[in-house]
Parts: C-alpha cells; sequence; structure tokens
C-alpha cells in the first residue's frame, strides 16, 4: 500500500494538525518523507488508512532567547545553519544538503528503531541538551523529557510538535560514519555542560539513543576524559547490524566518547 490508498489530511495550524492526529492509531504522518518514501517504495510500510502531511502546519521555526525552542517540522538545514549546538553539528553531519533540506528534526526524533542500522542521528544530542518533547498523542497534548519520549513504545503514537531546552554552556559532538555515504551514522556521541552538570549521550548503540550514565558521573568526580571514557559500555550491548558489528562498537564507542570529552573541555 502507498500513499494513494490514504486520506490525506494537510492541516493549516498546529492546532488542525493536533486534532487530525487525534490517538495516532490510524495516522500515517508525513513530516520530511526522507525515511517514509524509501520504506514505501520498497513496500516495507503497509499502514493505510490516513495520512497526515505537516508540511503547511506551521511547525517549523527556531527561537533562542537562552531557551531554544524549535518545531518539530524545522529542516536539518535550518538546524545545521543555527549554530545551536551540539545539534547544528550533528545536523551537519547527516547526509548531504539534499536530504538536510528536506528530513526534520521530528522525523529524526521519531525514526521508528530498524533491524538494517541505527536511525535517527540526532537523538544523542538532543538526549545531551536535556530537551523536552511536546507532543500529541492519545489524552491530547503534553510534555515530556526526551528519554521518556524515545522509552515509549512504537505502539504508542506521537506526534512531535517542538523541542524546548536550555542552550548548553558547551557542547561537543563526534561520530564514526561511512566516508562519502548517505547511510546512518554508525555511531555518535555528544556532550553537553548545563548548568547541573555535564550530560553524555550516544546513539548507534541501540534501537534508540541513550544516556552514559557511568561517564557523567565519573566526570562529575571529576574523572579525566580517558578514565570517565572507560564506562562507556557499563550496561550496553551494542548490536550487530548491516553497518557494523557489535564487536567494533564496543571497540569504538570508548573512543569516541574519549574525544568528544577532550573536545568538550577544551583539551
Amino acid at each position: 500500500m502507498g500513499l494513494s490508498d490514504t486520506e490525506i489530511l494537510m492541516p493549516a495550524s498546529a492546532a488542525d494538525a493536533v486534532r487530525a492526529f487525534g490517538d495516532g492509531r490510524d495516522v500515517t504522518v508525513f513530516a520530511g518523507g526522507t525515511i517514509l518514501m524509501p520504506m514505501l517504495a520498497y513496500g516495507r510500510y503497509p499502514r493505510a488508512g490516513r495520512t497526515l502531511m505537516l508540511a503547511r502546519a506551521g511547525l517549523s521555526g527556531i527561537s533562542d532567547n537562552g531557551t531554544v525552542t524549535i518545531g518539530g517540522m524545522t529542516t536539518l538545514a535550518e538546524l545545521a545553519a543555527s549554530g545551536i549546538e551540539p545539534l547544528a553539528a550533528a545536523a551537519r553531519d547527516v547526509a548531504d544538503a539534499e536530504i538536510r533540506g528536506q528530513a526534520t528534526i521530528g522525523g529524526n526524533l521519531c525514526a521508528p528503531p530498524s533491524a538494517e542500522n541505527p536511525r535517527g542521528d540526532l537523538q544523542a544530542a538532543l538526549l545531551a541538551v536535556g530537551a523536552e518533547v511536546r507532543c500529541a498523542a492519545a489524552g491530547g497534548e503534553r510534555t515530556e523529557p526526551v528519554e521518556e519520549f524515545l522509552a515509549r513504545p512504537q505502539s504508542e503514537p506521537r506526534l512531535a510538535l517542538a523541542l524546548k531546552f536550555a542552550r548548553p554552556r558547551r557542547a561537543s559532538w563526534f561520530s564514526q560514519r561511512r566516508p562519502h555515504a548517505h547511510s546512518y551514522a554508525v555511531m555518535a556521541v555528544a556532550c553537553a555542560e548545563l548548568a547541573d552538570g555535564v550530560r553524555v549521550a550516544a546513539a548507534g548503540v541501540g534501537p534508540s539513543a541513550v544516556r552514559l550514565g557511568s561517564v557523567e558521573r565519573a566526570l562529575a568526580d571529576g574523572a579525566a576524559a580517558e578514565e570517565a571514557a572507560g564506562g562507556a559500555l557499563d550496561g550496553l550491548e551494542p548490536p550487530d547490524d548491516a553497518l557494523a558489528s557489535s564487536w567494533y562498537r564496543r571497540e569504538v564507542l570508548p573512543v569516541l566518547v574519549r574525544r568528544a570529552i577532550a573536545q568538550l573541555q577544551g583539551v
């Protein structure tokens, strides 16, 4: 089934989008389409019903007055040019200019897990800055920490409307990807220094990005970058997939963490 099998909904405002989304049970959300369209083309997205096209819903844009607010339909190209780190660096690292011009931060955040490769390259950066997600779901709108948003199962549909966070004092970003390829990053690590300490998160080590609690606690205790990076794998079982083996991820993750911390600290 493809988009032609569905009722097409084109809301003209955020409120209209929330009403059209409803409980999300029979809705396919079309944001930038960079993930959805290939899935449809290869017959890997069987859902029909209603398709919610968000291009005219007024959900894009960035405001920054110390507290950063980013609309869910803001493109990665806009984010890359914003200078808001580590999100700008993460966005610049995605694919090419054409993809960045279409892909949205909301779509990246909501990218469903894949057995073939990790998705959601920006999730680690959003975890690092402690973003809160304003979303629509069954029962209406709510705001929740990005950790909770990512932890909810795909069977609980949500529509990401906007993200908000305090701009970090300092931030860093490191990723491992195949040069000259449009594939997702094998792994990525983001660090952000906030008012309550340093947050560290990694993508590509599981179905969605995760915070590296052992690393954060070591840094809070004054550990150097190399010592703190030694705890990067605590509680993690990195997967095997088409991009890299579990062994490779276990070997490389501590290196990425060490480099990201060193960059954050200006070492």
